[in-house]
C-alpha cells in the first residue's frame, strides 16, 4: 500500500517511518497469518496518522499510543517482562479505531479454513 502524503503535521512522517521500519524487520522474522496481521495492522496505522494529522492534540495522541504500542514490541527478557503479541497490538490498534469512529478500519482476525476432518456434516433427523 502506497501512502500518500497530504500537507501532513511534523510527525506524521516519523511515525509512517517508525512503522514501516517495524513491518520491514517482521516481515524477517514472520509468515503466514502472523504477517498478514502485522502488514494490516500497519496499513491501518498508517491511515489513522495520515487522518488525524490534523485532528486534535488528544486524536493524534491516541494514534501515537497505537504505533508506539505495535512498533515496540519488547521481546522476552525472562519471566518479568512478557512477549507482547501481536494480538495485544490488534487489541490496542482496534480500540483506537473505535475511539477515533472509523470502524471501516477495524482489523479483524483472519479465521483460518476449517479442515476437512473439523468440518462433518450429521444427516437430518427424522422425528
Amino acid at each position: 500500500m502506497t501512502v500518500e502524503e497530504r500537507d501532513s503535521g511534523p510527525g506524521t512522517d516519523v511515525l509512517i517511518r517508525k512503522v514501516d521500519g517495524h513491518l520491514a524487520a517482521l516481515r524477517a522474522g514472520l509468515n503466514g497469518p502472523e504477517l498478514e496481521l502485522a502488514e494490516r495492522l500497519a496499513d491501518c496505522l498508517r491511515e489513522l496518522v495520515i487522518a488525524t494529522a490534523h485532528s486534535s492534540a488528544a486524536d493524534r495522541g491516541l494514534v501515537r499510543a497505537a504505533v508506539h504500542y505495535f512498533v515496540l514490541r519488547r521481546e522476552s527478557r525472562g519471566k518479568l517482562i512478557p512477549v507482547r503479541s501481536l494480538a495485544a497490538a490488534q487489541r490496542v490498534v482496534n480500540k483506537a479505531v473505535r475511539q477515533l469512529g472509523r470502524p471501516d478500519l477495524l482489523v479483524e482476525a483472519r479465521r483460518e479454513r476449517p479442515s476437512r476432518e473439523a468440518v462433518t456434516t450429521t444427516p437430518a433427523r427424522r422425528v
